[in-house]
């Protein structure tokens, strides 16, 4: 299997072609979990998974807790389903209360000010609904808890993966809470059952993919990761390109396009940062430009080609582009295609 065809088997089974979902909860749950620390960017990264969609749908979503946000795979924020949410907690967050045992000491959060901090959060939620971020540090300013530098964030993280709280929401760069009494827990793994499960999750909407990519996206100890493939290799197909071997589902025909293919995928979009490989979708060239910077990418028939930042103007959103290649034949329509598509998914104008 060549570079290209592991890009466009890629596009399909992540969404980016001819998608088969009708609603964002079906998007997420497909994939597992979508990369939510730039939360207009992941609202986005669902929108070009669900043609026709809205900004406003996302949030409507959001707004009736179908899809939540939490610290999951690597201890980064993510959006994920209300269905998910708890099993998903109970596998990955142990590992990265553990990995932050050290980060607690420095900044003199003990386990009694952390179960402290807890409860207090918690039981603020439970009384008033929803609060957002500054509401919650303030109250526990007022129980006495100190929440200067980073000492806030990682009171709101734990708390978070004990699951007591998760966000249900941003205003205006805010992140707002809830608690997580409301969210019933409708599933139930066991720990075997959950690695397995996060595993067919990920080798079927992000495949092909090697086990490395899959410790990469989700955190797991290696042997972890290798148990939960290993429960469902048999429902893969296994192939070595490069002397690596990678694993996907071939439950549906692979599509060819006829026509090029154009996404401004956001800046943590899982099409790069579901893998720690990226090799087969971003070149020499690109891998230079990008400089290991965080930014938002362009990719033409799958492969990352370029750069694009947004900014907007009254009714209006501005869409600046750097690319490391110039488009030929129709790859430019439909690169302007797909940022027509993007005004159309934030109801703005493109310019």
């Amino acid at each position: 299997m060549k570079p290209s065809e592991i890009a466009l088997m890629r596009l399909q089974n992540q969404q980016l072609t001819h998608p088969r979902f009708k609603n964002p909860e079906e998007v997420i749950s497909w994939l597992g979990a979508v990369q939510g620390q730039d939360y207009p960017g992941a609202k986005w990264a669902v929108g070009l998974r669900l043609p026709g969609s809205t900004d406003a749908d996302l949030e409507q979503a959001i707004t009736q807790k179908k899809i939540l946000r939490t610290w999951l795979m690597r201890g980064t924020l993510q959006l994920v389903t209300a269905e998910d949410i708890h099993w998903m907690l109970e596998l990955l967050s142990p590992r990265i209360i553990k990995s932050n045992k050290r980060r607690y000491q420095e900044l003199e959060l003990d386990e009694e000010t952390l179960n402290q901090s807890n409860q207090i959060l918690k039981d603020a939620l439970n009384y008033d609904g929803e609060l957002n971020r500054k509401e919650l540090l303030n109250i526990l300013q007022k129980e006495g808890i100190s929440t200067e530098g980073q000492r806030a964030a990682y009171m709101l993280q734990r708390a978070s993966l004990e699951g007591l709280i998760c966000q249900c929401g941003v205003q205006r760069n805010i992140p707002i809470y809830m608690s997580m009494d409301s969210v019933p827990q409708t599933k139930t793994l066991k720990h075997d059952d959950a690695l397995a499960e996060l595993a067919r999750r990920y080798f079927t909407s992000r495949g092909p993919a090697t086990l490395g990519d899959f410790i990469w996206w989700s955190g797991l100890l290696a042997a972890d990761a290798r148990t939960g493939l290993e429960a469902i290799q048999s429902d893969l197909t296994e192939e070595t390109i490069h002397g690596q071997i990678h694993w996907y589902s071939d439950t549906k025909p692979l599509v060819e396009d006829d026509d090029p293919t154009a996404h401004l995928l956001p800046t943590f979009d899982e099409y790069l940062f579901g893998y720690q490989d990226r090799s087969a979708v971003i070149d020499s060239l690109a891998k230079i430009k990008l400089s290991n910077r965080y930014r938002s990418t362009i990719a033409i028939n799958g492969q990352i080609v370029g750069t694009w930042r947004r900014t907007f103007k009254k009714d209006k959103v501005i869409i600046e582009q750097e690319l490391f290649k110039t488009p030929h034949g129709k790859e430019m329509d439909i690169l302007n295609q797909a940022k027509l598509s993007y005004g159309e998914f934030l109801n703005l104008e493109v310019q």
